[in-house]
C-alpha cells in the first residue's frame, strides 16, 4: 500500500510539472536582445511569457545579424524589449520596427546614468550614439533593467500586473544577494584591471574601479598604445587581466605574458547573470590570486 501511495505521488508530480512544461510552452513569447536580459525577463515573466534572445550564445551583440527565421519569430511576440543602446539594436532597429510595425518595442535602459564614451564603436561595433552599451554589468543598473522590465510585462499583460510585481520583489532580492557577496570580495581588491573589450565600464563605476581598455576606440591596440598600456599597468600594479570569448585574445596574452598578469576568461553575455558578476568580483579579490 506504502509503495502505491508513494507511485501515486510521483504520478501527480510529473503531471503537474509537465502541466507547468506545457503551459509554458503554449504561453505567448516576448523576445529580447541578449541572454542576460532574457535572465531578467524570465525572471519576472515566470510561466506567463516564454522568452527568446535573438542574439545566440557565443555570438558578438555589436555586429550580430539576424536570420530570416529570427525576424519571422520576432513578428509573432508579444513585445521586444532591447538592453538599449548596443551595437546590433543600433543598425537594426529601425528595420526591425519597419517590418513589424505593430510590435511594442521597450527601451530597458529608462532611467539609467549613462556613460558617454569618449571613442564611440562607431566604425568597428556600430555603436553610433556614443553610449557604452554594457548597461547590464552592474547591480544597480541590474535593479532599474528589472523594475523596467515589470512595467513593461504590467503594460502588456495589466490583468498579471500583482504576479510580475511579486516576481520582481524575489528577483531584485537575488540581486541584493549578488552585490553582498560582490562586496565581501572587492573589500580586499585591485581597484584598477585590465581587458580587452570594455565591458566593464558600469561595474567599475559601481565600485569606483579602474578599466582599462587594451582596444583603443573600439580597435585593434597599435603597437605604441601596447607599450602605453603596458607602462599604465605597471605604475597602477594591475595583476588581473580579464578576456571574452567574442574578441581576439592574443594582446592580451602577450601583455599578460610580459607583465604576469593573470588571464581570467569572463563572460559578460552569460546568460547566468548573477553568477558572472560575483565571479568577475572574485577574480579581483587578493585573496583569491
Amino acid at each position: 500500500m506504502k509503495k502505491y501511495f508513494f507511485a501515486l505521488i510521483g504520478i501527480l508530480l510529473l503531471t503537474i510539472s509537465c502541466t507547468g512544461q506545457q503551459g509554458k510552452e503554449n504561453a505567448p513569447t516576448l523576445t529580447v536582445t541578449i541572454e542576460p536580459l532574457r535572465f531578467f525577463t524570465e525572471a519576472i515573466a515566470g510561466d506567463k511569457f516564454q522568452v527568446v534572445s535573438i542574439v545566440p550564445k557565443g555570438a558578438n551583440p555589436e555586429i550580430y545579424a539576424p536570420t530570416p527565421q529570427q525576424l519571422v519569430e520576432l513578428a509573432r511576440s508579444k513585445a521586444y524589449l532591447r538592453i538599449g543602446h548596443i551595437g546590433f539594436e543600433q543598425a537594426w532597429a529601425e528595420r526591425l520596427q519597419a517590418n513589424t510595425p505593430k510590435l511594442p518595442f521597450y527601451d530597458m535602459s529608462q532611467g539609467v546614468d549613462l556613460i558617454h564614451e569618449i571613442h564611440p564603436h562607431a566604425h568597428t561595433h556600430g555603436n553610433i550614439d556614443g553610449v557604452e552599451p554594457h548597461i547590464w554589468n552592474s547591480v544597480s543598473n541590474a535593479r532599474i533593467i528589472s523594475s523596467n522590465i515589470c512595467k513593461a510585462l504590467s503594460e502588456i499583460d495589466p490583468d498579471n500586473q500583482a504576479y510580475y510585481q511579486t516576481r520582481l520583489d524575489s528577483l531584485q532580492q537575488v540581486i541584493n544577494r549578488t552585490e553582498r557577496e560582490m562586496q565581501s570580495y572587492l573589500a580586499n581588491a585591485d581597484y584598477c584591471f585590465l581587458i580587452y573589450h570594455p565591458a566593464l565600464s558600469y561595474f567599475a563605476r559601481d565600485y569606483s574601479l579602474q578599466q582599462i581598455s587594451i582596444e583603443e576606440g573600439g580597435k585593434e591596440p597599435s603597437p605604441s598604445h601596447l607599450q602605453e598600456l603596458m607602462k599604465t599597468c605597471k605604475q597602477k600594479q594591475v595583476r588581473v587581466v580579464f578576456v571574452q570569448q567574442e574578441f581576439d585574445q592574443r594582446n592580451a596574452e602577450v601583455i599578460a605574458q610580459e607583465l604576469g598578469l593573470k588571464i581570467v576568461p569572463i563572460n559578460p553575455l552569460s546568460y547566468d547573470w548573477n553568477k558572472e558578476m560575483i565571479h568577475i568580483a572574485k577574480s579581483l579579490s587578493k585573496n583569491n590570486n
